[in-house]
C-alpha cells in the first residue's frame, strides 16, 4: 500500500517511521564525490531534493520539486517505442529517474567512503540542495551522527525555512554556507517566491552559533549584480563583524538541464558577468574589510 503523501509511491520518511525502519529517510538526487568549493578542503556534497522557491537563474532546476522526476536526454535517445518512456526499460539510457530515497545509515556508509581525502585535504561533508530545510530533521540527524563520527561538516542554505531547524543544525556544523540573494522585499517576494524578513531574522538567529559562518552573494545579471544589492547585503551583515564573503558568478553549468526535464529556461540568453563586472564588486567588498572568495 503506497503512502498518500507521495504520489511518487514510496512511503516518506515520517510513515516509513511507522513500518519498523530503521530510520527516517529523505530524497537527495546527487551525490558529488571530490568537490573543492562548498567548504574547505575537498569535499563530498549531498545534494537533497525540493526547494521552495523558483530562482529563474537556478543551476539545479531537477531539484525544486520534492517529487521524484524523469530526465530525457536527447543526445541518446533512440526514438523507439520500446521504453514508452520507462526508465527501467529504455535501452540507450536517455531516460533517468532524479531523485530517490535514503536513510541516514545510508547515506553516511556513502560519505564514509571518501574518508581518504577528507583526512589528507582537511575537507568534510556539506548538505546542499534544493533546500536542506526542506529536509531539516532528517538533516539534525544526519549531522548530529556525522560530527559523532568526527566529520567536518557544512551546509548551504537560503535561510528559507524552518528556523529552529536552521539553529540546530548549526549546533552540528563547522561551517553554513548562507546566501543572499535580492535585497528588495517586494522583488525578492515576486521573482522568487522569498520573505526576505524571514532569511534576515533567520540569519540573525546564528550570531550565537559557534559555527564558522559565511555570507555568500550570487552575482546575477538583471537581478543581484549591481551595486546597490551588493550594499544592501553589506549594509545588513555590518553588526555581524564577519571576516569573509563569497560572490558566486552567475553561469549557464546547468542550462541543459531545464530542456531535458522539459522546462523552459528564460536565462539562456542571459550572458555571464565579465572579469570586470566580477572584479569591480571583489573590489568594493574588500573595502569593507571582508576577505573574498570568488565561486565559493
Amino acid at each position: 500500500m503506497s503512502c498518500e503523501c507521495n504520489t511518487s509511491g514510496s512511503r516518506c520518511g515520517e510513515h516509513k517511521g511507522e513500518q519498523g525502519s530503521p530510520s527516517p529517510t529523505a530524497r537527495v538526487f546527487n551525490i558529488q564525490r571530490y568537490s573543492l568549493n562548498d567548504g574547505e578542503g575537498i569535499r563530498t556534497v549531498v545534494f537533497f531534493k525540493g526547494c521552495p522557491l523558483k530562482c529563474p537563474w537556478c543551476a539545479n532546476p531537477e531539484s525544486r520539486s520534492i517529487e521524484q522526476v524523469n530526465i530525457r536526454r536527447e543526445s541518446k535517445c533512440l526514438h523507439c517505442d520500446v521504453c514508452e518512456q520507462d526508465v527501467d526499460e529504455c535501452p540507450s539510457g536517455a531516460f533517468e529517474q532524479v531523485g530517490y530515497d535514503v536513510t541516514v545509515e545510508e547515506l553516511i556508509a556513502e560519505i564514509a567512503k571518501d574518508d581518504v581525502f577528507y583526512q589528507t585535504s582537511g575537507g568534510g561533508v556539506t548538505l546542499s540542495g534544493g533546500e536542506v530545510l526542506v529536509h531539516g530533521k532528517f538533516c539534525i540527524e544526519l549531522l548530529k551522527q556525522l560530527k559523532k563520527l568526527g566529520y567536518k561538516t557544512a551546509i548551504e542554505t537560503s535561510g528559507h525555512g524552518n528556523g529552529n531547524h536552521l539553529v540546530e543544525m548549526a549546533k552540528y556544523c563547522d561551517e553554513i554556507l548562507f546566501d543572499f540573494k535580492m535585497m528588495n522585499r517586494e522583488q525578492a517576494k515576486d521573482v522568487i517566491g522569498i520573505n526576505l524578513d524571514k532569511v534576515l531574522k533567520s540569519f540573525d538567529a546564528l550570531k550565537l552559533a559557534s559555527c564558522k559562518l559565511i555570507p555568500r552573494l550570487p552575482l546575477i545579471p538583471g537581478y543581484t549584480l549591481d551595486l546597490i544589492n551588493v550594499d544592501k547585503v553589506l549594509h545588513f551583515l555590518a553588526p555581524y563583524s564577519l571576516e569573509e564573503l563569497h560572490l558566486l558568478p552567475f553561469h549557464q553549468f546547468g542550462s541543459s538541464k531545464y530542456e531535458t526535464l522539459g522546462m523552459t529556461y528564460s536565462m539562456k540568453d542571459t550572458p555571464v558577468p565579465t572579469k570586470q563586472e566580477v572584479d569591480a564588486i571583489q573590489r568594493h567588498v574588500e573595502a569593507h574589510g571582508y576577505k573574498v572568495v570568488i565561486g565559493g
